[in-house]
């Protein structure tokens, strides 16, 4: 036992990265979108819930809201998740992973890091929903070409 030398204790507001604290107290993107193009829902283990809901005209990612019970740090990882995707593809989109989301707030606790799966996982469902939708929208435009 080593004696006069203490751990230092971690002071939340002064060692979190400043995208963490940004993005775990943003609450602009945390709203329900009616008709989204894409809708994704995902509960973790640990009880939170994520609902995501996206907007895509023109192919693109235009906005990417979000409904949570869950913590701060849920609600950090869904705002970049949300940040990391606007403006990009379906096809790019897929290619966001919790890894990234971890990697970018850089001070998300280790036990939270499946707050980041919790949140790409609900993305990943909102992605697979836009894209059964487009399919489903093109298929029925191409039978009404038939007629």
């Amino acid at each position: 036992m080593v004696t006069g030398m203490k751990e230092k204790k971690f002071n939340f507001w002064q060692d979190h990265t400043k995208q963490f604290l940004v993005n775990a107290f943003c609450y602009n993107r945390r709203k329900i979108t009616e008709n989204p193009d894409g809708y994704g829902k995902n509960t973790g283990t640990c009880g939170d819930t994520i609902e995501m809901f996206l907007t895509i005209p023109s192919n693109r990612i235009q906005s990417v809201t979000y409904q949570t019970d869950g913590c701060i740090n849920t609600n950090a990882c869904c705002n970049i998740v949300a940040e990391m995707s606007e403006g990009k593809t379906l096809d790019e989109a897929w290619e966001i992973y919790p890894e990234d989301v971890i990697e970018y707030l850089e001070t998300l606790p280790e036990e939270n890091h499946h707050c980041a799966e919790l949140a790409v996982g609900a993305f990943y469902l909102a992605l697979a929903d836009a894209e059964k939708k487009k399919k489903a929208f093109e298929k029925s435009s191409i039978d009404k070409d038939k007629r």
